[in-house]
């Protein structure tokens, strides 16, 4: 039986090749902030607990994290200062005294890990029984990059760039910065270490060559793109468009047509069911779940929001924390706001807003229309440039339309009001009060004609 794992996701440094006043870990990558990856790989792997070591806006990247891992087990460790990765190891101890087994070390720079990198480690780390097992990788051009020095094959340091001599530096496969340690081990050689460089620092490296003393060090080589790390937005930006490109290439694969793969936008925890068509330009954010054979249009955006089987979504729609049914037809320029509801069959056409609306099923507005604070029945048309007047400058109300009540256009029905089952409204109303069942409402200014009115006029002005 496996012994138990924990990880150390170092989040510390400032990172001021960003030139942010943000902590580097905090800045966007996808949706998420960019230690939530690395953070994410280590609990796909059952890591638990999970040591964050902050250091740096502490305070702001804690509170991150909880909000993206709000049922994991995490124990914040606080690195005081920045005295180099090993120091930063050596801060978790403590958050993990009471542990003893084996400790998975990430970086919250490094997005493109691979769970399946991490497992192959897992599986050399056990294989060879090791005290330290590591991940590697081979760069064409591994300058600046700590060399894997082997002698007969087996791992026995690792050398920094700087330090290197002609012959290692000829060397290509690199540390990777990603260890599985046993705790036996790990507390013990931490404390041995000692800043014997120029920048006074305490090189996690140094692990490598003592745990080659104790036996073999499992290695694990993972291609290039999947560790590097981020030090500035250009790098950033490289990163996202490679993970942008894997997430979109697993949904093409699980059935999922992206007109243009290029320029669509979908974040790490979108789901999308089989034979639905996503146009270009389209943004689907976090948390958004899409049914089957849904048609998503140009440049339409989707954040937290449900969209149910059949449904179809016409260009520039924006959604928010909206809940659609099946077989829905929306837009194009429709914005649904947090609290919308949707039943199956509904239409919401050009420039229609809604706002905690729960509307049931076959309704439509088609043109024009703002629907706040409204529930509404089955079957109800909702005429052009109809507004529900929900709020009274201090508090929000709500207007109630029932079954088959037929709305004319230009209508203003101020909240709290009802129209009853099967009612009209004759176009240009404003509904102050109830309207009962099956009645008519009109509130027009009776219509009169002057005739000859305008030749009077000119006459005057002539």
């Amino acid at each position: 039986m496996s012994s138990p794992l924990a990880a150390v996701v170092l989040c510390a440094g400032k990172g001021t090749r960003m030139k942010s006043e943000k902590a580097k870990v905090l800045h966007p990558i996808l949706g998420r902030p960019l230690c939530a990856y690395p953070l994410k790989r280590a609990l796909e792997l059952g890591a638990s607990p999970l040591v964050p070591v902050v250091g740096h806006q502490a305070a702001e990247v804690e509170k991150a994290i909880r909000a993206q891992f709000p049922s994991a087990s995490l124990r914040f460790a606080l690195q005081k200062e920045q005295r180099g990765t090993a120091d930063a190891v050596r801060s978790a101890e403590e958050s993990l005294k009471d542990f003893s087994g084996r400790v998975l070390i990430l970086y919250g720079d490094v997005p493109l890990l691979r769970r399946e990198t991490l497992e192959a480690l897992v599986k050399a780390h056990e294989a060879g029984k090791a005290t330290l097992s590591m991940v590697s990788t081979v760069l064409e051009d591994p300058t600046g990059y700590g060399r894997v020095i082997r002698e007969g094959g087996k791992v026995e340091r690792i050398v920094e760039h700087k330090d290197c001599t002609p012959e290692q530096r000829a060397v290509r496969e690199c540390n990777a910065g990603i260890y599985l340690v046993e705790t036996s081990f790990l507390w013990r050689a931490l404390a041995e270490i000692r800043p014997q460089n120029a920048q006074g620092e305490y090189y996690l490296t140094d692990l490598v060559e003592m745990a080659a003393r104790l036996g073999p060090v499992a290695t694990v080589e993972a291609d290039a793109t999947d560790t590097a790390g981020v030090n500035d937005r250009v790098e950033l930006a490289a990163r996202a468009r490679v993970m942008q490109q894997r997430i979109n290439e697993r949904h093409m694969r699980a059935g999922v047509t992206l007109t243009d793969p290029a320029s669509t936008f979908i974040e790490d925890d979108v789901t999308i069911g089989a034979d639905t068509e996503v146009g270009p330009q389209v943004s689907l954010a976090a948390g958004t779940v899409v049914g089957r054979n849904v048609t998503i249009g140009q440049g339409s955006v989707l954040t937290a929001s449900a969209v149910a089987d059949g449904t179809s979504i016409k260009p520039y729609s924006v959604f928010e924390e909206a809940r659609v049914g099946e077989r829905c037809i929306i837009g194009p320029f429709s914005r649904l706001r947090p609290g919308t509801e949707l039943a199956e069959e509904v239409h919401l056409g050009n420039f229609v807003e809604t706002k905690k609306a729960r509307i049931g099923k076959g309704s439509k507005a088609n043109h024009l229309a703002y629907l706040g604070d409204a529930k509404i029945g089955s079957g109800v048309n909702v005429g052009a440039g109809t507004i529900t007047c929900n709020y009274d400058g201090v508090n929000k109300h709500l207007t109630e339309l029932g079954d088959g009540v037929f709305i004319g256009s230009d209508t203003q029905l101020v909240a709290p009001v009802s129209v009853g089952d099967g009612a009209y409204v004759g176009a240009g109303t404003t509904v102050t009060k109830n309207v009962p069942p099956g009645s008519l409402a009109v509130s027009r200014v009776p219509q009169v004609n002057k005739e000859g009115w305008v030749a009077r006029k000119k006459a005057k002005r002539g």
